[in-house]
């Protein structure tokens, strides 16, 4: 399905980067429960067999040139593999909000790379929203709840500890980028459902041997059912919603508009982390979602219209 209304497109992608978000903050449980490659394993396994339909190429696609195979794979391992990998511990040794504040980087890294790998040019008006984006919710930086005192080897540990999640969400955040720049390229000689279907499929076995070896060792039993659903949950909204609703709206917008629409990823992590994890927030992170919330509406509103006004 190839859609033409840019307000649809738009509301696609800011669709994609919110179920992002959510399971962005909802994989710190999971990720409680299972090793990282496990759960990233589990999460591929059960996308493959719900999106078994759309491998297969349709009659009305040509034969994957090895420049399409390349990007696939390309998109694959950065946006399923390593993205999964850097987001999940990262999250884990932080917090949800902290992730919101480190994702907020991600509409000026997509820019920037739309910029140098896809030539397409940046208006002061996109500029003008991404800069509103990365501003908004980098002011949570400066309200992230106090965790406690701690002192010594433990406090020492701490630190090391999340300084080593924040730069793992770093990786994540490049990851992201050089997922949407790939995904513009292969919306133009693939369709989105059958992306969705082959990256999730290299995602598979990228982490094949490291999940079976995982698997044998690990207790399923200790796994209540509650997990179990929000495993999947997780994996249908990892692997096959949020992947359709990016790759369609990417058929019309471009990879650097696309990027504030990213803004969506760190506000609905902090949301969830807050109203799911009893997570903190405070007045000046709310002041932080109304300004990246106002980038959307400086790019998606339509300009007025210059010149004389209809004759009667």
């Amino acid at each position: 399905m190839r859609i033409h209304s840019k307000p649809l497109a738009y509301f696609y992608l800011a669709l994609s980067m919110s179920l992002v978000g959510a399971y962005v903050a909802l994989s710190k449980p999971l990720a409680a429960t299972f090793p990282v490659l496990l759960l990233a394993w589990l999460r591929f396994g059960i996308g493959a067999i719900a999106m078994l339909g759309w491998i297969k190429r349709p009659a009305s696609e040509a034969p994957l040139p090895a420049k399409a195979k390349g990007l696939l794979f390309l998109e694959s391992f950065f946006g399923n593999f390593l993205f999964t990998l850097c987001m999940i511990t990262g999250v884990s040794m932080t917090s949800a909000v902290t992730a919101s504040v480190t994702m907020a980087t991600i509409p000026a890294a997509i820019a920037l790379l739309s910029w140098l790998v896809l030539k397409e040019r940046i208006s002061v008006r996109v500029m003008v929203a991404i800069s509103l984006a990365v501003l908004g919710i980098a002011l949570m930086a400066f309200a992230k709840p106090d965790a406690g005192a701690h002192s010594g080897a433990s406090a020492t540990l701490g630190q090391d500890k999340h300084a080593l999640g924040q730069l793992l969400l770093v990786g994540a955040v490049l990851c992201e980028a050089i997922y949407a720049v790939i995904g513009k390229k292969l919306t133009g000689s693939l369709s989105p459902k059958r992306i969705a279907a082959l990256i999730n499929l290299w995602g598979f076995v990228l982490t094949l041997p490291f999940g079976i070896y995982l698997a044998w060792y690990f207790d399923f039993g200790q796994v209540g059912i509650a997990t179990w659903l929000l495993l999947l949950g997780y994996a249908l909204a990892a692997c096959v919603v949020t992947v359709w609703l990016w790759m369609t709206g990417l058929q019309v917008v471009p990879a650097s508009q696309s990027a504030v629409f990213t803004v969506m990823l760190p506000l609905s992590t902090a949301l969830v982390g807050v109203v799911f994890l009893g997570e903190s927030l405070n007045g000046l992170q709310m002041l932080a979602f109304a300004i990246a919330v106002s980038s959307l509406a400086l790019t998606t509103l339509p300009l007025p219209r210059r010149g004389r006004g209809p004759t009667v």
